[in-house]
């Protein structure tokens, strides 16, 4: 797998394949997640994903807990710093996690960058990312921009600033946005441009099989604008893996299974478990596993530079992987196309 996927506008090059950790320090254990991005390196894998709120489920014991995993596993052996291409996130405005700030500002994006740094035990982050927008956005499973809700927050112009001085400081490489619409991409983009602050090179939004809200209007907006789609919950959550479809949303493995949280979310919809049986077993029809199957529509898909994948095991990881090798039919696309069409997009 080479390193030929370049980031918006940056001078990033990354896999087209990311190791997302935001299980790590909760269902993954130090030791197992260094044994787990070992095996990213050995197996190609270049670039990273973090962010200064995981592990997941979010709370306020496991806070910064990934980071600090990573932080341990580049001090452990000098060389591996230069390896990974490396992202993490600043949180947006709380969202039911009280132990995070309030809102978002120059001085609270700088303060939580120089943070991640020393949890990461590095000192640059390539990628910085706003978890979700400082705005109010339809996001999460919310489906309608509500105006009444608005209320005053840093300004985009603002909150460019602080990447500014961080890359000014070269603490940052390239910035990137997380959960936005398209108005939002577009904006930063705009002021970006229109004072000459760090462009946006990357947005991390959902994209599967059971969410494609992203080519609602946002992949357009990315695709005219060079900004990178870096796709997270490609497997939906464990949803389009099939390990739900017989027993449901409970048992004692899977995030959705033991979280009672999880399930409360856009993928523990009955909706979205009802169209992912109808996917996986569509998979199965072609002679593919339901993992195959999705991953290798965000893996083939145009509009995905980088796909994100979670894992909790090395067999995960490997599965992951080796599904890069598997191409999907213009015959399986176009029944894929059929399904959304009769169920859309049930996790949105």
């Amino acid at each position: 797998m080479k390193s030929d996927i370049q980031l918006g506008q940056s001078d990033l090059r990354v896999t087209p394949i990311c190791l997302g950790t935001m299980t790590f320090g909760e269902q993954v254990n130090e030791a197992d997640a260094h044994a787990i991005m070992d095996r990213s390196i050995e197996r190609g894998v270049n670039f990273f994903d973090a962010a200064e709120m995981y592990s997941v489920p979010a709370r306020e014991e496991t806070c910064g807990s990934t980071e600090r995993i990573l932080g341990t596993w580049f001090a452990a052996s000098p060389g591996r710093r230069e390896k990974v291409i490396l992202a993490s996130k600043v949180a947006g405005p709380a969202r039911g996690m009280p132990w995070l700030r309030p809102a978002i500002t120059k001085e609270g994006i700088i303060e939580a960058c120089e943070a991640s740094l020393k949890r990461l035990q590095t000192d640059v982050i390539d990628v910085y990312q706003i978890h979700w927008p400082a705005r109010h956005v339809p996001a999460f499973g919310a489906l309608y921009y509500d105006p009444a809700r608005n209320k005053p927050c840093a300004s985009v112009q603002e909150q460019l600033e602080a990447m500014a001085t961080l890359a000014e400081q070269g603490k940052i490489r390239a910035v990137g946005l997380s959960n936005e619409t398209p108005y939002g991409v577009h904006e930063f983009v705009r002021v970006a441009e229109q004072y000459g602050l760090p462009r946006v090179a990357t947005v991390q939004n959902p994209y599967c099989l059971i969410n494609r809200s992203y080519e609602n209007g946002l992949d357009e907006t990315c695709d005219r604008l060079d900004v990178s789609l870096l796709a997270y919950s490609p497997l939906g959550f464990g949803l389009l893996t099939g390990k739900y479809d017989e027993t449901g949303l409970v048992g004692d493995h899977g995030r959705m299974a033991l979280y009672d949280s999880m399930r409360k979310q856009r993928w523990g919809r009955p909706e979205a478990l009802e169209a992912s049986r109808r996917y996986n077993a569509l998979a199965k029809e072609h002679g593919l596993t339901p993992s195959q199957l999705a991953l290798a529509f965000c893996y083939r898909n145009w509009r995905v530079a980088s796909t994100i994948i979670g894992v909790t095991s090395m067999a995960q990881l490997d599965e992951c992987l080796d599904a890069w090798n598997v191409e999907l039919s213009e015959d399986l696309l176009k029944a894929i196309d059929a399904i959304r069409w009769e169920m859309r997009d049930p996790a949105q």
